[in-house]
């Protein structure tokens, strides 16, 4: 990996479903203190949580994580990414990989693929991973969310419907998957330039973006490329809930 990069971890602390999601024990460690763990695991140059709470922060330092106070009015992880570049003055070429607060079970090795795949993206500012889908069950399902890209491997488009449509297929039925056309998963796990950051939380929310409730629409909307590299390997659940830390916790089990 010729070029370093550094991981910024935004982890808001008033989740509406999960209240004080960052502190919330998973099996004796609190979820930021996973997530940070596993970023401590890739190749990572620097890792740093940006929250809105002075109580992550404390946490974080407690267990020897760098972490920073972003602004509380900040509507997104992207948005305390892209103020942590900019008040720590990071270079508008470097690479940061915006690993989100509640993945305590991304693998490093993921991590270390979206900015390789960022490196070697001959002049994309932005890079992502995906998945196939092997299930009629996720493709018709909103909230996994579907990309569709070119021969190059650059996004087309994300969505939640199901892209793309296989019009004659499923004319006939949904109950299974087309055979001969790939569906993709989209994983939520991106690669920056600094540079591109500061001009995307610049722009306002674009009009697809806001229909789909799917930020990354905000770049393919002014015309910049996503490329979109095909996971080497699959990532374990998130946490939004507390269903969703027992089945955190019942995986780690398993490990």
């Amino acid at each position: 990996m010729p070029e370093s990069f550094r991981i910024v971890i935004p982890a808001r602390y008033g989740a509406s479903r999960l209240p004080g999601k960052p502190l919330v024990d998973i099996g004796g460690k609190t979820l930021i203190a996973r997530v940070w763990e596993q970023a401590g695991a890739s190749a990572a140059a620097e890792v740093v949580v940006a929250t809105d709470d002075q109580r992550v922060v404390d946490h974080c330092r407690a267990i020897g994580a760098d972490a920073a106070l972003t602004g509380a009015h900040l509507q997104s992880g992207t948005d305390r990414v892209a103020e942590l570049a900019a008040a720590r003055g990071w270079a508008p070429d470097d690479i940061v990989v915006n690993l989100q607060g509640d993945e305590p079970l991304m693998p490093p090795a993921l991590i270390d693929q979206v900015a390789a795949a960022l490196m070697g993206a001959d002049g994309a500012p932005m890079a992502t991973l995906a998945a196939p889908i092997t299930e009629a069950a996720a493709l018709f399902d909103p909230h996994v969310v579907k990309v569709v890209t070119d021969a190059a491997g650059s996004a087309l488009y994300f969505s939640r419907a199901p892209i793309p449509w296989h019009r004659d297929e499923f004319l006939r039925g949904r109950a299974r998957l087309p055979q001969g056309t790939h569906f993709l998963r989209h994983i939520g796990l991106y690669a920056y330039r600094v540079g591109f950051l500061a001009r995307f939380v610049a722009w306002p929310p674009a009009p697809l973006e806001v229909a789909e409730s799917l930020e990354q629409l905000r770049a393919l909307w002014h015309g910049e490329r996503i490329h979109v590299a095909i996971a080497d390997v699959e990532p374990g659940p998130g946490v939004d809930t507390a269903d969703d830390v027992r089945a955190v916790l019942s995986r780690l089990a398993s490990i």
